[in-house]
């Protein structure tokens, strides 16, 4: 298996090495293209997993990869906004167990 896990017809492969995160950020993160942001940035490091809009004005993510891009992911986020700053924090970050069902990146709704 490659750095990158294995992508085929079923999606993206996690790594043997692969970590998950529980993020929940808070701020400026709805109605600023935060999810569609997201989605693109874990698509580009080929990490599975999903994001969503919570009732309180939060967005919950849940990130799965190679530790490398999963750990690129939150410079990726912020370089994405670098010409629109917003402005939000990480209130939530946690390791949780990897979902090796799981082939996508995913906005849910």
């Amino acid at each position: 298996m490659s750095f990158f896990g294995r992508r085929g017809d079923t999606g993206i492969t996690a790594p043997d090495d692969a970590v998950r995160l529980h993020l929940r950020f808070v701020g400026e993160v709805q109605g600023v293209g935060f999810r569609w942001t997201s989605s693109m940035v874990a698509r580009e490091l080929e990490l599975t997993g999903w994001v969503i809009n919570n009732p309180d004005g939060s967005v919950t993510a849940e990130i799965q990869g190679a530790p490398a891009h999963v750990g690129a992911f939150i410079p990726q986020m912020l370089e994405a906004y670098r010409h629109r700053p917003i402005r939000y924090v990480v209130k939530e970050r946690e390791e949780i167990p990897v979902d090796r069902s799981e082939h996508h990146f995913e906005v849910r709704y």
